[in-house]
């Protein structure tokens, strides 16, 4: 019997697109408008405007500083609603905390997936620059996509993806991620690649406890896939030996993948416990991989 037992025809229909009007954010925007059209979804454009750093002026200065942020912050969405022309679409500028912002608008939009771009920094850096990516697609409830400083200007395929890298270790939450790398390999008629990465065996080439054979890790593999998706979907299945970090990677470089969807954990603890944690897995992956990365958390 599959492992997956329920359907895995997900659907995609509120798409909430965060950006920070940089670069990254805009290389971000044609995937979210892809996902949009493959699912006849509709994308929310949205903007959160921080605060400005606390000097010592008078009230009429700050509330003039406060307006020419909004002006222009304004002006950079008009110019991003222009890109979404023929798309479903709305746009929202809101003030305060990122985090707090996404998290309503969630709610209001009944949001299915996040699109975000980002630099892939760590440490007090605002906004979407890494250390509050990380915040985000480990506290969502819904699964975040993430274009990571290395994905390429111009690479983004019109937002199609053509070959789709599930990294999956059998875990509760990879296993949640399987069905959208399912069902966006069928939206797309992609090709579909299920990797498990393996701790290299040393020379007694004895198994701890807990750890597959290679023959058990590709059966499972395969038993990811439901059978009512059997009968278009082959997918090819991968057992690789390293650290995850490097091989999901290397192993998306090397078989071409324009998407990488994986499970991820919720860090406990405040808000950006996880973002410091460098040794993390889907940072890593994220922050490295040459095409997008899809995180579902459980």
């Amino acid at each position: 019997m599959s492992m997956t037992t329920e359907a895995t025809r997900i659907t995609l229909k509120n798409i909430l697109y965060l950006t920070d009007f940089s670069e990254p954010s805009e290389l971000a925007l044609p995937f979210a408008t892809a996902i949009a059209r493959e699912y006849g979804g509709t994308v929310t454009a949205l903007h959160v405007l921080a605060p400005p750093p606390y000097v010592y002026t008078t009230p009429e200065v700050t509330a003039l500083s406060i307006e020419a942020l909004e002006d222009s912050a304004q002006s950079e969405m008009d110019r991003v609603a222009a890109r979404l022309v023929g798309v479903p679409h709305d746009t929202m500028i809101l003030r305060g905390n990122v985090w707090q912002s996404l998290q309503d608008s969630i709610q209001k939009t009944s949001a299915d997936l996040i699109v975000l771009g980002t630099h892939g920094r760590t440490g007090a850096q605002k906004l979407l620059l890494g250390s509050v990516a990380e915040e985000i697609f480990r506290r969502a409830d819904i699964p975040v996509l993430t274009v990571g400083p290395n994905v390429k200007k111009g690479s983004h395929n019109a937002g199609r993806f053509y070959r789709i890298l599930c990294a999956i270790d059998f875990t509760p939450q990879a296993l949640a991620a399987a069905p959208y790398a399912i069902s966006l390999a069928q939206e797309n008629q992609a090709r579909l690649i299920l990797m498990y990465a393996a701790r290299e065996v040393g020379s007694s080439h004895q198994l701890k406890a807990g750890e597959l054979t290679v023959a058990d890790a590709m059966h499972q593999l395969h038993d990811v896939v439901p059978e009512e998706a059997e009968f278009w979907c082959r997918p090819e299945a991968i057992v690789d030996y390293g650290d995850a970090r490097e091989r999901i990677v290397q192993v998306a470089r090397e078989r071409g993948a324009d998407l990488i969807v994986m499970g991820v954990r919720n860090r406990p603890g405040r808000l950006g416990a996880a973002t410091h944690l460098e040794r993390s897995t889907a940072h890593n992956v994220v922050t490295r991989a040459e095409c997008p990365v899809m995180t579902v958390r459980t």
